[in-house]
């Protein structure tokens, strides 16, 4: 079956900086878009970062860009979120998400296969 886990959260301070890994097994991985979403207390999940099969394209939400990047190693089944200059509104379980398409998706309705999530903290 396929599954999704993510590893790398934790706590750290402001300004800081996490790396995210979302490692895929049961699925042909370069078949799919990868993305990461996030969700803090009390809101909804929202769409952070996504990457092309390739690799070739990537897309952020407004607020991590310039801060975050999404890279993926389609050798080893497994995407990356580098996140540096974080801040306290990042705190969130983050998750990574897997849609078997061509185009990155910031729709959340659109993946068909989600990791468990990994909660990352930065305290100010």
């Amino acid at each position: 079956q396929v599954q999704l886990v993510e590893s790398g959260g934790g706590l750290v301070q402001a300004g800081g900086s996490l790396r995210l890994s979302c490692a895929a097994s049961g699925l042909t991985f370069n078949y799919y878009v990868m993305g990461w979403f996030r969700q803090a207390p009390g809101k909804e999940r929202e769409f952070v970062a996504g990457i092309r099969r390739s690799g070739d394209v990537t897309s952020y939400t407004d607020s991590v860009k310039e801060r975050f990047t999404v890279s993926r190693d389609n050798a080893k089944n497994t995407v990356y979120l580098q996140m540096n200059s974080l801040k306290p509104e990042d705190t969130a379980v983050y998750y990574c998400a897997a849609n078997m398409a061509l185009v990155i998706s910031r729709r959340s309705d659109d993946y068909e296969y989600w990791g468990p999530g990994t909660q990352v903290t930065v305290s100010s």
